[in-house]
């Protein structure tokens, strides 16, 4: 949680859309990619554009240059201003770094260019899917500067297996998670090379815009819902959900467009 009186310069997280797909990009390289709390409201920024704009039917989430993809809060800078600033609101208020975290109900899908350290993981438990190349790594330092290791540590224990997300949680920086046994624990869902991470990438977030918005939205939130629900509530939940879908044109148009061999025509409340 962190705040800065001024604004961040517009190129230290840059945005741009393109065939239905939002990029956004982690641009400080210098710094590993790192964040400032004047960068935060930047984010809030465009993801809410990613929620609101119909138009934009996945969002892929990287980092600038191959060594980093984000290595967390800059402690220089927090170090400098004396200590991280306090929030007195509910997390809701305060924080606004993943797509969860702004209420985007649209797939997300990170490609993980190197090192993934301390707040760099919201990016990631928050993903849908999780791209990485095989040299990187993740790991967690809020202990080691003294800090308390929460949101996104949560996140961790909700893609790994707890000891294994304890083990990150508590032995800080003396602990980084190869790609490798990322992947085979789960909390990346891909692995690639640095030449083939964001081609990887848009392929997935092109196949899901071909899909219907709406359906993917709803069978999104039924998944991500579920997490929070025994089995029987979470299944009551979906089937809310698909019912209530049931009344949306895409119901219809879809079966209709396979009865007759092509593309379908999904309501978007958009041109294309």
């Amino acid at each position: 949680m962190m705040r800065e009186q001024d604004e961040a310069p517009s190129d230290e997280v840059l945005f741009e859309k393109r065939d239905h797909i939002a990029y956004i990009t982690l641009n400080r390289p210098h710094r590993g990619n790192s964040l400032t709390g004047s960068m935060m409201p930047r984010c809030k920024e465009i993801w809410g554009e990613v929620r609101d704009d119909p138009w934009i039917r996945a969002a892929i989430v990287t980092g600038s240059g191959e060594r980093h993809f984000c290595t967390g809060a800059d402690v220089g800078a927090v170090a400098e201003r004396g200590g991280m600033s306090t929030g007195t609101g509910p997390l809701t208020d305060e924080v606004y770094w993943s797509p969860k975290q702004n209420r985007v109900w649209k797939p997300v899908i990170s490609a993980v260019n190197g090192v993934v350290a301390g707040a760099g993981l919201h990016f990631v438990v928050d993903a849908d899917i999780v791209v990485s190349v095989d040299h990187a790594s993740f790991l967690d330092t809020h202990v080691n500067v003294g800090l308390v290791g929460a949101m996104e540590n949560i996140g961790l224990a909700k893609r790994l297996p707890l000891g294994s997300a304890l083990r990150m949680t508590m032995m800080g920086k003396s602990y980084r998670m190869p790609a490798e046994r990322a992947y085979q624990l789960g909390l990346v869902d891909e692995l690639t090379t640095s030449d083939s991470l964001m081609e990887t990438a848009e392929e997935m977030a092109q196949a899901i815009a071909r899909n219907s918005p709406a359906a993917v939205s709803l069978s999104q939130q039924a998944i991500w819902g579920s997490l929070e629900m025994g089995y029987a509530q979470a299944c009551e939940y979906g089937w809310a959900l698909l019912r209530m879908h049931w009344a949306h044109p895409d119901a219809k148009e879809g079966p209709r467009a396979f009865a007759e061999g092509r593309e379908p025509r999904w309501t978007t409340g958009t041109e294309d």
